[in-house]
């Protein structure tokens, strides 16, 4: 997800004086006033973002033509027993959409489908029309019993699916040096449609609404799967982790991981309405940090996610993520990386507080 960044008006005072109206009673210390100033001018820069993006979104999507594309496979319910079909029919649908791109002069979307159609390439879902919807699985899923899920934020789709998929392999490598006789998979889900980092969409719940019974599903697919005996982390990046927050009542996961989170729309973890525990992380590079976590209303849309998962207040478990930035959660060699692997594999008391 990416805001316009704002900066907070500063100060530096040695004290907290509170002043007197005319008939000696106390008014607002100054503290409470430059607080609401600060307010005021968050709202401001949301409010240039707002702008901005409906500025810049009609042009730029306007930009990219729509990618033609089969429809979706048709499948069996996902089973165990139905897994190989699946992989089968979804490698079939992503290479004829390499063929329809190709015939399309779209040879960089001819050459993502045709990879992802590739025999090691394992899709429970795949849908190569417009930006594009993929779910792949890295490890024999049918038997693991920790599976990791990751959502991602904005700007992912099936133009910048590498880049998405290079995390999932990040992940599963950490787990197997760590665990090697652990039974675990990985699997990077594509399941909606990513507001652009630039836009309106990326500072609203909308997008993550539309977003959000779709993770229910595909939670209940993989417990289906699994016969309800793996347990699942959700690893959310970024705007990601406002899908998450929007999905995470009543879901049967085990953990929930918020890396990089403009904040969930919930003001606390008692309000995601989650028996998981709450994990939260940010690179001391983020810009994210920067981005101020708070909820407004302008024009009748609600702006912001509001508390920032990394605060006190909101009470979720704060691990180290080292000093890396907005991308690098999953980075080889990262403390965030070593400690998303020790969530999945349950190995929380390992896991390095910030």
């Amino acid at each position: 997800m990416g805001v316009v960044d704002a900066c907070a008006e500063t100060g530096t005072a040695v004290a907290d004086p509170v002043e007197r109206g005319p008939a000696g009673e106390a008014e607002t210390p100054r503290a409470e006033r430059n607080k609401r100033r600060r307010t005021g001018s968050w709202r401001r820069a949301l409010l240039a973002a707002l702008v901005i993006g409906a500025v810049v979104i009609p042009l730029s999507a306007a930009a990219r033509p729509e990618i033609p594309a089969p429809a979706p496979a048709a499948l069996a319910p996902l089973t165990a027993a139905t897994l190989d079909e699946t992989y089968a029919a979804n490698g079939a649908n992503a290479a004829e959409a390499s063929r329809m791109a190709a015939a399309d002069g779209d040879e960089r979307r001819a050459a993502t489908d045709r990879a992802l159609a590739g025999p090691d390439r394992h899709l429970l879902a795949y849908d190569g029309r417009g930006p594009g919807l993929a779910t792949e699985v890295l490890g024999d899923l049918a038997h693991a019993d920790r599976i990791a899920v990751l959502v991602p934020g904005s700007d992912t789709s099936l133009d910048t699916y590498d880049r998405f998929r290079a995390t999932a392999l990040n992940l599963r490598r950490q787990l197997t040096h760590d665990a090697p006789n652990s039974r675990t998979a990985v699997v990077s889900w594509l399941g909606y449609d990513t507001p652009r980092t630039v836009s309106t969409t990326v500072l609203t719940e909308g997008r993550a609404d539309q977003a959000a019974p779709r993770l229910r599903e595909f939670i209940r697919q993989l417990h289906a799967i699994t016969g309800r005996t793996a347990r699942i982390a959700l690893l959310c990046h970024s705007y990601g982790t406002v899908v998450c927050g929007r999905a995470a009542a009543g879901l049967d996961v085990s953990d929930l991981v918020l890396v990089g989170s403009p904040g969930t729309g919930a003001d606390s973890v008692a309000g995601l309405g989650t028996s998981a525990r709450v994990w939260a992380a940010r690179g001391a590079d983020d810009w994210v940090g920067d981005v101020p976590h708070v909820r407004a209303d302008l024009f009748g849309t609600t702006v912001g996610f509001g508390t920032d998962p990394v605060s006190p207040e909101f009470g979720a478990r704060v691990f180290a993520a080292g000093a890396g930035g907005h991308s690098d959660y999953f980075s080889p060699g990262s403390a965030s990386l070593a400690n998303l692997a020790r969530i999945v594999l349950g190995e929380t008391t390992e896991v390095t507080h910030a």
